[in-house]
């Protein structure tokens, strides 16, 4: 039986979440943000499912320095040290080669999982039973883990993981893996039923990862075992903050999914959505008899369809005659555009809005 005590979290809070502007600013992303009106934000959601998978005091949260004193306001039961402060956004290898480092020296037994913050998962207690699953396996095999939802439609926005032979249960070899194809690709792998959607989830044990990581990419463990001599998370920390601006901005897919081997993936049900653009929550949300989301807001809507509409509370939105839009207010923005290719507008929009006014609306 694998010692559950080994079992380790990393909850990725680090990202600005421009791609949903308005509502997500970088003074307050969208994973600190009650998105959808449950009492919870985001990022607290992810805590509250984490904490039923691994023991709450193996639970830490990356993050850039500037939001660590938002992670405590709404993690309070959460130690200073258990939060991994980085001075620079460099994507999701270097964040993770740090945790497998800290990790390691905690238990050189560890398995852990590697969380993105702003998920929207269905079924939890399916969730709990995929991760429980993944950590056992990858407490007992030197492989990297990753897992997969069977598409339900061509999204272009998504990775895409191609499975060959399986090796135990539901988890399979992975074949190739192809990170945001377009459409027409998305819908052959999506036809094939030979393809899975990367959820961003990532689970390792901690020698292996890292004795990957020093192999494959070095320059991502530079100075990490440096710090070695130091008795406390508070003077590592102070290391990372000088040195990490030197490593790679190089994402975990890229850094060690795509053409590396020893990669696998387990087939999972428990109800998966990326929840990073206003494009896919529409894709994940319930939807009226138009076709339109509205999420936790007031609206009167004649001859209107397949829009996603977001307002603050207390404002009452009144819509006549809009097709494939997104309606999102918060603060002082409101955000009008077509739903489809929004991501690249958005971004369009924001570079513009700092160009003209500063960070006054970004």
């Amino acid at each position: 039986m694998t010692n559950t005590e080994s079992f380790y979290c990393l909850i990725m809070a680090g990202g600005k979440g421009r791609r949903l502007w308005p509502f997500s600013r970088e003074e307050y992303p969208k994973q600190f943000i009650d998105f959808f009106g449950s009492g919870r934000t985001l990022l607290q959601q992810t805590y509250d499912r984490m904490s039923k998978v691994v023991a709450p005091e193996h639970i830490f949260v990356n993050t850039n320095v500037n939001y660590v004193d938002l992670v405590m306001r709404q993690l309070p039961n959460l130690p200073r040290a258990r939060i991994m402060a980085e001075p620079i956004h460099r994507n999701t290898a270097p964040s993770i080669a740090w945790a497998a480092h800290r990790f390691m020296r905690l238990d050189p037994r560890a398995a852990f999982v590697a969380v993105p913050s702003d998920q929207l998962i269905m079924d939890e207690e399916a969730f709990k039973r995929n991760m429980l699953e993944g950590l056992r396996f990858v407490s007992n095999h030197d492989m990297l883990l990753t897992m997969g939802i069977k598409p339900t439609r061509p999204e272009p926005g998504y990775g895409y993981i191609q499975i060959a032979n399986r090796l135990e249960g539901n988890v399979y070899m992975v074949k190739t893996f192809t990170e945001k194809p377009n459409r027409e690709f998305a819908r052959t792998f999506m036809e094939s039923g030979e393809f899975y959607w990367n959820t961003g989830l990532f689970l390792s044990n901690v020698r292996s990862l890292r004795e990957r990581f020093a192999r494959m990419f070095p320059a991502v463990l530079k100075h990490l075992d440096d710090t070695n001599y130091y008795a406390t998370p508070e003077q590592e920390e102070a290391y990372i903050q000088e040195h990490f601006p030197s490593y790679p901005n190089l994402s975990i897919e890229t850094g060690l999914l795509e053409g590396a081997d020893g990669v696998c993936v387990m087939k999972c049900g428990f109800g998966w959505a990326d929840i990073g653009t206003w494009h896919g929550i529409y894709e994940a949300m319930p939807k009226d008899s138009e076709g339109n989301v509205v999420i936790h807001s007031d609206t009167l809507m004649e001859n209107c369809r397949d829009n996603v509409i977001k307002l603050p509370k207390g404002t009452l939105g009144v819509i006549n005659g809009l097709e494939g839009f997104i309606v999102a207010e918060k603060d002082n923005v409101l955000l009008i555009c077509p739903k489809e290719d929004s991501s690249d507008l958005i971004r369009k929009y924001v570079n513009e809005a700092r160009l003209k006014n500063g960070d006054k609306f970004v």
